[in-house]
């Protein structure tokens, strides 16, 4: 029965591959005041997105005022001059509609979810914040308090939360990458009211915006409420800045042992990769997939099944906008030692480096790559998104529609050519978490 079902399962997941996957049509236009608007149509439900990406992350921050970016993803709900303290969420909500927001080292975006006949409604929503956004003292001193119990709650308090802080900052020195978009409580209790209200009209401009909207729309009477809405915003007067410092290799291996709230050690090594939508950005996904995606993968078999000195283990690629890291762990079964299983982590990212991953593997791993590329853009939002994400980053929205080719032409020697390149050890940070117990104590 499991060899039907595994043979059922190669077999769909070839012709999957080979598949033809719908095209994503979109309109595509740059208005007066250099706002960047994308438009896709799909009426097969009555259902629109409404997505806004600013492209500004906390890469844009100075070293002293870390966490502007994700600060303003909270402070865009605070309300308008037209939209009162607390009923942006009231508003989207009774019309049906979800909205949320992110905040990443490259980006903020911002989306709604709506029933289509409320577009009108959700554009007048999104318009206003950005033209009328309310910046008081009493939305940022309540602001200030829900960033610093967030960072609590997520990094500070959690077992584990820091690990990320505790890598960025070792495996960046002069990059702005070495800090968290959460950013330090320290420099948001430090800033001015004039300083928020200086980096809104720096990055929140319509040159620094892309418009994504994609669901149940008529395209030219979409167009017409994005002019009547967006087009009277004033091109901001700044030059948008963005970083230029490149960040040295790393030389050698950086090694560091850190004692947290924790009962299991953890094992964390950190390369540096290259940036996202380079050649070997693809080989290295396609790598973090074959080592650590899900229970049939190589950590996960050999050191949680076979060895049992995981209890998990993980591995993706954070490719970002300009180089980032590829990552990869594995939390401690009981009693076991930390450097036992690093070992055993070493092992398996010697097997990648040396030799090509098998065929039936290889075939497996084109398959999974094809269901998350469809996966990820299966809804109006996800295509919204994905719109805005490669027309921003890449200045090319169609690749939309091509870039499941640049995966499906990686080859299983450019997977080891990238293993052999990059997970070396005078290229990564390795980090022990440990628990406080263990720390050592100083004798006199």
């Amino acid at each position: 029965m499991k060899r039907t079902f595994l043979l059922f399962f190669l077999l769909t997941g070839f012709v999957l591959v080979n598949a033809q996957i719908p095209k994503v049509d979109f309109v595509q236009y740059k208005m007066a005041n250099g706002m960047n608007i994308i438009l896709h149509k799909d009426n097969s439900t009555p259902i629109v997105a409404i997505t806004m990406l600013f492209h500004v992350g906390s890469k844009n921050e100075e070293a002293n005022r870390t966490g502007f970016a994700h600060f303003f993803e909270h402070l865009m709900f605070e309300g308008s001059q037209y939209i009162a303290r607390g009923e942006y969420d009231k508003l989207s909500q009774g019309a049906g509609g979800t909205n949320n927001a992110n905040t990443s080292q490259d980006r903020t975006f911002y989306f709604q979810v709506l029933p289509s006949n409320q577009l009108e409604l959700g554009l007048w929503m999104e318009s206003e914040r950005v033209l009328h956004l309310k910046i008081d003292s009493v939305g940022v001193e309540t602001q200030r308090k829900v960033v610093k119990e967030e960072r609590k709650q997520s990094y500070d308090n959690r077992p584990y939360g820091s690990i990320f802080e505790e890598t960025l900052k070792r495996a960046f020195k002069i990059h702005p990458y070495n800090w968290l978009p959460i950013g330090s409580a320290q420099y948001i209790d430090q800033a001015k009211l004039g300083e928020f209200i200086d980096f809104w009209k720096h990055y929140y401009v319509p040159q620094n915006l892309t418009l994504s909207i994609a669901g149940d729309i008529d395209l030219e009477k979409t167009k017409e409420l994005v002019q009547k809405y967006f087009g009277d915003i004033p091109k901001g007067t700044f030059e948008i800045k963005r970083p230029t410092v490149v960040e040295p290799p790393l030389g050698a291996e950086i090694r560091d042992t850190v004692y947290d709230n924790i009962q299991l050690p953890l094992v964390l090594q950190a390369y540096r990769i290259p940036a996202q939508g380079t050649p070997d950005a693809y080989a290295l996904e396609m790598l973090a997939t074959v080592l650590a995606s899900g229970q049939s993968s190589r950590l996960y078999k050999e050191l949680v099944d076979k060895q049992q000195k995981a209890l998990q283990t993980g591995s993706f690629s954070y490719a970002l906008e300009d180089p980032g890291l590829f990552l990869i762990f594995g939390v401690t079964n009981v009693g076991v030692k930390a450097n036992d299983l690093e070992v055993s982590m070493q092992s398996e990212i010697d097997k990648v480096r040396k030799d090509l991953i098998i065929e039936n593997e290889f075939q497996k791993l084109k398959n999974q790559q094809e269901n998350d590329f469809v996966n990820s853009k299966s809804t109006d939002l996800g295509i919204a998104e994905a719109l805005a994400n490669y027309s921003v980053y890449f200045g090319d929205a169609n690749l939309i529609n091509t870039e499941l080719n640049r995966y499906m032409k990686v080859t299983k020697e450019d997977i080891k050519r990238v293993a052999s390149k990059y997970l070396v050890p005078e290229n990564r940070v390795v980090l022990y978490y440990l628990p406080k117990s263990a720390k050592p104590t100083n004798k006199k």
